[in-house]
Formats: C-alpha cells, structure tokens, sequence
C-alpha cells in the first residue's frame, strides 16, 4: 500500500514517526517563587509545541502551592500522555512538564540539576543575599537570563536512554516510590489545594508517629509484666537480706 502513497504523504508519514520515535526532552520548566506563584523562569524545549492549556495549568499549579507545609515533591498527570513533576527547594518550586513515559526518577534528577544550577548562578552574582534578590523581585521573569542555562540542562536529559542518564537513574538512591502521584483533575478541576495533599501527608506522618510510639509502649509493657515480677522478688529478698544482717 505504501508504494502507491503519493510522495508528500510519504514525507508526512517519515516525519510523523520520527516525532514519536524520537526522545522527547522535558517540554516546559518553570522556577517561581512559593510565597505567590510569581514565576521567576520559564523555558520551551526547542522545536517542541506546549499547548496553552498545559501551560495555564502549570501556572495553577505553582500559584496553588503556596505555604510552607506543601509537599516537597509531587508528579501530576494531565492530558495527551503528560505528567507534571516539581520540587521545591528554599522557597521555590520548581516545575516541568514530559512524557508520562518519561522515567519519574529522571525528571526529578533534572528539576535537581535546575536547582542546584539556578542557586550557584544567584549566589555568584548575589553572594548569601541572593534569597532577598528571589523575595524582592517584582516582576514576573525576573531571572530570564537563565533560560540559557535550562536549554543547556534539557539537551543533557533528551534521551533517557543515554549512557548518561541511565548512569544518572542508577546512582540516584533517593526512593522514587514515596513520591505522591495525583491527577490534574483532583488538583484543579475539583478545587483540590496542593495544601489538603501536605495536609494528609502530614497526617500520615502524625499517624506513623503515634504508631511507633504506641510500638514502644506496648514492648515496654511486655518487658514489665515478663520481668516485673523478677526484678520485684530480688528487691524484696536484698531488704531482708539488708534488714537482717545490717539493721
């Protein structure tokens, strides 16, 4: 059937497979600042199209975060075979948008390189003052500058399959599965704040506690009632003993 394509469709063809097949790096990255969502950077991922609604809900995203209690790291899901991934890090999230099938623990490698790259280009310019430089800011983009340095980072993590990158997934011990996953809907359509998902993972913190509380409770409990009895003899019997021949 191929052979009787005419030859603009064959062309069309080549060039849809080679979208699909080619690795796609991370489309969208956005620094900004936690206290009010103001974004601090924003970079595409060259020759790639984000569409304006993944673009509207990363901005939710960042806006809704807000507060200290958020949850350090966080993978959402969206349409087209999307996920959002941010970090935070000293009052600034960090966000991107890739391929759902784009290894988790990867993306979080990259958002990391983002951080500590963003915080040595502001402390070569601004020595320890640079947190006051990101708190002072007041207009959106502030640091645009540094789109230089994202477009450098995501050429580094286009291909997960790369020596390199798989180097990267293999040194990486940080536990990957304890990082919560929700969907876009739960977050914005459904007027779900990131803030209720810190809030029950600081449930589940406080639950854990009191549970290994309740743990050694029960064990110091156990340890009484098995050698309460026996340490209560031998009392009793160094009283006499002390009565008898000291008294």
């Amino acid at each position: 059937l191929e052979t009787y394509l005419p030859i603009r469709k064959k062309t069309q063809l080549a060039r849809i497979n080679i979208i699909f097949n080619s690795p796609m790096p991370p489309l969208l990255t956005i620094a900004a600042r936690i206290s009010d969502g103001l974004p601090l950077v924003e970079s595409f991922a060259p020759s790639q199209e984000v569409l304006g609604e993944h673009k509207s809900q990363a901005k939710q995203i960042v806006r809704g975060i807000g507060g200290s209690g958020s949850v350090a790291k966080l993978s959402i899901e969206t349409s087209n075979r999307l996920t959002f991934h941010y970090l935070i890090r000293e009052g600034i999230c960090y966000l991107t948008l890739t391929e759902s099938s784009y290894p988790k623990r990867l993306a979080f490698l990259y958002l990391d390189d983002i951080a500590d790259s963003f915080i040595e280009e502001l402390t070569k310019e601004n020595g320890d003052r640079w947190r006051n430089k990101i708190e002072t800011a007041a207009r959106p983009y502030a640091f645009i500058k540094f789109d230089q340095v994202i477009q450098r980072k995501q050429r580094d993590y286009t291909d997960p399959s790369s020596q390199k990158n798989t180097n990267k997934i293999n040194e990486d011990l940080a536990d990957i599965q304890s990082i919560m996953r929700k969907n876009i809907e739960e977050v914005l359509n459904r007027g779900e704040k990131l803030e209720n998902v810190s809030q029950i993972s600081g449930d589940m913190m406080a639950k854990s506690k009191e549970f290994k509380w309740g743990t050694k409770k029960l064990t110091f409990q156990a340890m009484l009632n098995q050698y309460g009895p026996m340490v209560a003899m031998a009392v009793f019997v160094l009283v006499v003993l002390y009565m008898k021949f000291f008294w």
